[in-house]
């Protein structure tokens, strides 16, 4: 038995990418960069940004689609998966994504990454607009996501 849980706080790096599967399911892909900050031994300012790929399904993904833009802030929540493939020239290929079950789009609307400050993590989170997300709109949860 285990936990696969994660929560991230970060900002887009482009807009989300809308598509819907040939059974008419929408999925939205966007990447997300959280960034780490610290001092130094020296004194110095330190940044070590990371880069998640994000994928969403359903009612959200459209959600994030309309509302969501590059540079916009985000809570993410939702459990990571690496999926494999073999490459035109049969060369295997791996990808670690963070299956959203849940978003929340933080900031106002028309703010930049440059109007939230320089750093979330340097923030008092409750003190960020947290626009209106539908109830329940999250992914449908199968059992076999379940970790119980």
């Amino acid at each position: 038995m285990g936990i696969n849980k994660v929560i991230l706080i970060g900002n887009l790096g482009k807009d989300p990418e809308l598509r819907y599967t040939p059974g008419g399911q929408a999925v939205a892909t966007f990447p997300l960069a959280t960034t780490e900050r610290w001092n130094d031994k020296n004194g110095q300012r330190q940044d070590r940004t990371e880069w998640h790929n994000i994928v969403v399904w359903g009612k959200l993904a459209e959600l994030v689609n309309q509302y969501l833009k590059k540079g916009r802030s985000a809570y993410v929540e939702g459990r990571i998966a690496t999926r494999s493939w073999d490459d035109r020239d049969g060369v295997k290929k791996y990808r670690t994504e963070i299956i959203a079950n849940q978003v929340q789009f933080l900031g106002s609307s028309n703010s930049s990454a440059n109007d939230l400050g320089p750093s979330m993590m340097d923030q008092n989170i409750p003190g960020f607009d947290i626009a209106p997300v539908e109830p329940n709109s999250g992914a449908t949860v199968v059992d076999e996501d379940l970790p119980f």
